[in-house]
């Protein structure tokens, strides 16, 4: 392949690379500003997750009406409570993921919570992103994404 062939090729990716997104199309979504420690402490977590075991009631297996929703046990002779070997593990701090990244959303960002567009203001884009409260109507959902657009927020909760 010859310089001129390669040079051609450069112009042509930086042409595609520049091409303007038509509606419909899918849009990267914005990604925080992240430290390398943060991102290894995430990847931590991730797998924390993944392998953490799931805690059950206590007797959920003998009555199915408790379900296996996790509840903790509170019985004076309670075996499960005082760790007796044979019984389901209980929540323990252990089992928590690391300190830094506790309350980060998976991708990253930090979470805010707002309920109208003023709030948007207050918003850092490189480590925060926005979560739209539950209470909010369709009409300012989607002026706050529209304004969140154009700022360059990231919203969480978005609707299509």
């Amino acid at each position: 392949m010859s310089k001129k062939d390669k040079e051609q090729q450069a112009v042509e990716a930086e042409v595609v690379e520049s091409q303007v997104v038509e509606t419909g199309d899918y849009v990267v979504k914005k990604k925080p500003e992240l430290d390398g420690r943060t991102k290894e402490l995430l990847d931590l977590r991730y797998s924390m997750n993944h392998q953490r075991i799931n805690f059950y009631r206590q007797e959920w297996f003998r009555f199915s009406r408790l379900g296996k929703k996790w509840r903790r046990p509170k019985g004076m002779h309670s075996k499960m409570r005082c760790h007796i070997k044979y019984r389901p593990n209980v929540v323990s701090i252990g089992y928590r993921g690391p300190r830094d990244v506790r309350g980060l959303h998976p991708s990253g960002f930090k979470e805010v919570l707002i309920w109208k567009p003023e709030d948007l203001d207050a918003i850092n884009p490189a480590v925060e992103a926005v979560r739209i409260g539950g209470s909010v109507g369709a009409k300012k959902r989607m002026a706050i994404q529209a304004k969140a657009d154009t700022l360059g927020i990231r919203v969480l909760n978005r609707t299509v």
